[in-house]
């Protein structure tokens, strides 16, 4: 186990880094460009609704519970009650606003359902949705059409056409797809040989501070379909390729290719999701299914590209979108690193830990091999690298500046791994400290997305 002043530690640093993202810009007067509370795009608002306190007895009862279970259970019924505390978490954050918690932000004008129910002809919103991403043009596409390819439009839109068009019913769906997360995750790690790390890491999956976006915007939608991407080709890469496991192979190697090739179609920041995909085929040791794979990503957008949205070509122009607007007034000398202070809240301060975590496993297994001899410590190590070293390349892209308490929403559950290299006792406090920062975030901060 990894020695617990790491946990200490680290938490103390991700603590301090958010006190002083929150402090500069206050004591100073900076306007670094968001809302009224730096570093996220959040105002005060200190409120008491419903659904708090279901949250606070969810809390208590996983700080109490939730490692026994998780040890005890069996793999099915484990995979159940994770997606049911998931789902039931997800909705009393949400709630503490009410219904309303649910699905107004998705009814924002800047979002994709208000236009997702104007949307008569998709082919033809195709053809145009480059040409509409500019500022200078006259009928220019809302903040969140204009800065994601027609991915997220395309999945509102079939929600509006299939009934599921209101702000609450859109927001029931983007929570019950939020609430899988988890499963998909740890099915991964069982897929690649590290079940009793799963088992550890699942109450941290499920009580994340991030549920607090990932229930109320498009970008938790994102999360599921990159979790159960990297799902499916885990199975791939862990799958014989002998006689039937061959057909087996293939088609789970083509479902993440879809998947992930999907998430492209998502956001312009999704291509990241192919570090974690590589440290999963390395951590399988196994490479086969990545031609399958990739071939099948390379379908899914070439076929956007037949129907008129070119990916190579949009993103340039909305690059040019992006800088014409708030990004050029939001001061990289306050986001290079405001950035890293907002996803320590978003997925709690205890993602640093299991960043310190993974890099004391890592060099102690280097060092010392019989100290650490489950292989499931070399899985989480390898995840977690690749998803700090993701978030570190988005940071540095200069493409995210704000707003990453939601964009980085794929890759929360993969950075929180580490979590469960600790001993018993210290994820015990750790997972109380993600709950009641995740409580107190919700009802003292109004959130923008």
């Amino acid at each position: 186990m990894v020695r617990p002043r790491v946990a200490l530690w680290s938490g103390i640093a991700a603590a301090v880094l958010i006190a002083v993202a929150i402090a500069i810009p206050s004591l100073t007067g900076w306007n670094v460009r968001v809302k009224s509370f730096p570093p996220l795009h959040a105002e005060w608002m200190p409120r008491i609704g419903p659904g708090l306190p279901i949250a606070v007895a969810l809390g208590v009862a996983a700080v109490i519970f939730a490692q026994r279970l998780v040890a005890r259970l069996r793999w099915v019924p484990l995979q159940l009650i994770v997606f049911g505390a998931a789902l039931a978490w997800l909705l009393s954050l949400a709630l503490v606003d009410g219904l309303d918690g649910i699905g107004t932000i998705l009814n924002h004008r800047y979002e994709y359902l208000g236009t997702a129910r104007e949307v008569t002809d998709f082919g033809a919103t195709l053809r145009e949705y480059v040409e509409r991403i500019p500022y200078a043009h006259e009928d220019n596409w809302p903040v969140h059409i204009a800065g994601h390819p027609p991915g997220a439009l395309l999945f509102f839109y079939v929600l509006v056409r299939v009934g599921l068009g209101s702000g609450l019913a859109a927001g029931l769906v983007v929570i019950v797809l939020g609430a899988t997360i988890p499963v998909a995750v740890l099915g991964a790690l069982r897929s690649l040989g590290a079940e009793e790390s799963a088992r550890r890491a699942a109450p941290f999956l499920v009580f994340t501070p991030a549920a607090i976006w990932i229930g109320v915007s498009g970008d938790g939608m994102f999360a599921a379909f990159a979790a159960w991407g990297l799902w499916a080709l885990a199975r791939a890469a862990t799958t014989s390729r002998r006689s039937e496991g061959a057909v087996s192979m293939t088609a789970w190697a083509l479902l993440a290719g879809v998947l992930l090739g999907y998430c492209v179609m998502l956001s312009y920041g999704m291509p990241l999701l192919g570090v974690l995909a590589l440290a999963v085929l390395f951590a399988a040791r196994q490479w086969w299914p990545l031609p399958i794979a990739a071939a099948a990503a390379l379908a899914v957008v070439l076929t956007f590209a037949a129907g008129g949205f070119a990916w190579w070509e949009a993103f340039p122009v909305l690059q040019q979108r992006y800088w014409d607007g708030v990004a050029s007034r939001r001061p990289a000398a306050y986001w290079m690193w405001g950035n890293l202070a907002a996803f320590a809240i978003s997925a709690g301060p205890m993602v640093a830990a299991s960043l310190g975590g993974a890099v004391d496993a890592g060099i102690r297994r280097r060092g010392r091999p019989g100290v650490l001899r489950d292989d499931g410590v070399r899985v989480v190590v390898l995840l977690v690298a690749a998803a700090w070293l993701s978030i570190l390349l988005a940071d540095l892209s200069n493409m995210s500046r704000a707003e990453v308490e939601r964009i980085w929403l794929p890759f929360v559950p993969w950075a929180l791994l580490g979590l469960a290299l600790f001993g018993r006792r210290t994820r015990r406090i750790m997972l109380a400290v993600q709950i009641v920062f995740a409580i107190v975030v919700q009802s003292l901060l109004q959130t923008g997305w």
